[in-house]
């Protein structure tokens, strides 16, 4: 593969800033792609009733608030995957809406998964840089809801990784050409 100074153009960095978007789009919606298959087969083969293991109505209403969690999660990342694959598929490679695709993967799924409306889990910093599972469960889930919570972990994770950068900046670099956001 050439250099990506090789493509530098009377444009500059124009060219190095469009590849770069575009191989974020590509490993992007290769992730949202494994993550909605995930939330697809695990909602689409466990119920409710599945899922509770006892009578205890505080597990139930704990599973139930998981389901509509990622129920939630599962929309909003089929979304975003749409986004990013109608950017993809452009005649020709617009940065701004594919940009505007990927802060949206990252407000709208990444925070979704990470700070879930019911709060049945949360991620424990603590635990980040110490090869343990940083989620934590606010009451004990059974075994498929927990692997799926930390299976989904690490794809968000590396999400949230490639795309710290439209937490902040993108919304920042945006105002400051005056757009509103």
């Amino acid at each position: 593969m050439p250099k990506l100074d090789s493509f530098i153009t009377p444009e500059g960095d124009l060219v190095v800033a469009m590849h770069n978007v575009k191989n974020l789009c590509e490993s992007t919606k290769f992730k949202l792609k494994d993550a909605i298959s995930q939330l697809e087969s695990f909602l689409n083969y466990h119920s409710l009733s599945d899922l509770i293991t006892d009578s205890d109505p505080a597990v139930e209403e704990f599973t139930a608030a998981y389901l509509s969690d990622m129920r939630h999660l599962l929309v909003f990342t089929e979304v975003a995957y749409e986004k990013i694959g109608v950017s993809l598929r452009r005649q020709t490679f617009n940065v701004d809406f594919a940009e505007k695709a990927l802060y949206d993967v990252y407000h709208n799924c990444v925070n979704s998964f990470f700070y879930p409306k019911n709060e049945c889990y949360s991620e424990d910093g603590r635990y980040a840089y110490t090869g343990q599972d940083a989620i934590r469960f606010r009451k004990k889930p059974v075994r498929a809801i927990r692997d799926l919570t930390i299976s989904l972990s690490h794809i968000f994770e590396e999400l949230r990784d490639d795309l710290a950068y439209y937490e902040t900046d993108y919304i920042t670099q945006r105002r400051m050409q005056g757009e509103n956001v």
